[in-house]
């Protein structure tokens, strides 16, 4: 009788390089922050502790608040949202940050401001309309990614979602910026996997002057921000293997200088950064009707 000889394990079947590789998990901010500076991204997702950042900066304190505040007024009974008077002057103040004003003065001025922003933006919304959500997390998967992000409000419009993202920057904005922003695609992306239903059509609500810049994305078009994204994660792969190899810091993360470094949260630890302009913190507001 043969005896029974047990084989050798093929070891050579289980090959790291032959291994499939974990999604990239991110939000459309993570991969916003490597496309705007490779350093930047570093400090804000790898280094721990991260280097020491700048002051608060008083117009991502108004942006913070108004977004809150219009967030918990669809929390509120529809028949009182525009029949109890000051309800939305309430909700600005318990939500209202403080951080980064020069002043009280300042700081009421903006506050008077972003008032009047907000009750005339909900002043011209039909009472009777009600998203399908308000800061509600979407996610989607592709071979590459594992994404998901907040979006501000989805509506539905007819048969299909509409994702809405409100903007507070001093700038108007137009068509251009709603067709050209990788996050909002990537919203609609995810919105339409995790509803089930149809989402091209993206908006942003530019609160100080009332105006929306739209675009209405095609399947194609979704489908290249999404190639996109997925090529940025490969890049930030190969970033952060080269750093864990070896590689200086530096030149895995290297500095990508421009006219926003001034307004960078590492600017004060950053070499690049160093001949940038500096603002005092509460610059950004000055448009916001303070001196």
């Amino acid at each position: 009788m043969t005896a029974w000889v047990e084989k050798p394990v093929q070891h050579e079947q289980l090959r790291f390089d032959m291994m499939p590789e974990r999604l990239f998990v991110c939000t459309p901010s993570k991969l916003a922050a490597f496309a705007d500076c490779p350093r930047k991204y570093r400090h804000s997702y790898i280094d721990r502790p991260p280097p020491a950042k700048g002051p608060a900066w008083a117009h991502n304190s108004v942006g913070a608040s108004v977004h809150t505040a219009l967030r918990n007024w669809w929390d509120v009974a529809p028949e009182r949202r525009h029949s109890e008077p000051g309800v939305m002057g309430r909700l600005l103040r318990a939500t209202w940050v403080r951080e980064g004003y020069r002043d009280e003065e300042q700081e009421r001025a903006v506050f008077r401001r972003a008032l009047g922003w907000l009750e005339t933006y909900v002043g011209s919304l039909d009472p009777e309309f009600e998203p399908v959500a308000v800061e509600r997390t979407v996610a989607a998967k592709t071979t590459v990614l594992a994404l998901s992000g907040r979006t501000d409000r989805i509506d539905r419009r007819g048969d299909e979602l509409v994702i809405v993202d409100y903007k507070t920057g001093r700038a108007g904005l137009d068509q251009d910026d709603a067709r050209g922003s990788q996050a909002l695609a990537l919203y609609a992306f995810a919105a339409e996997r995790t509803f089930r239903r149809a989402c091209r059509r993206v908006e942003l609500h530019h609160l100080p002057t009332g105006t929306v810049a739209a675009h209405e994305h095609t399947e194609e078009s979704l489908r290249r921000q999404v190639t996109r994204a997925e090529a940025a994660a490969r890049d930030i792969v190969a970033a952060e293997r080269a750093l864990a190899e070896g590689v200086p810091a530096d030149e895995a993360f290297p500095t990508r200088p421009s006219r926003f470094c001034g307004w960078c949260d590492f600017r004060r630890s950053c070499p690049g950064g160093v001949g940038a302009p500096v603002h005092e913190a509460w610059a950004g507001v000055l448009e916001f009707g303070s001196a």
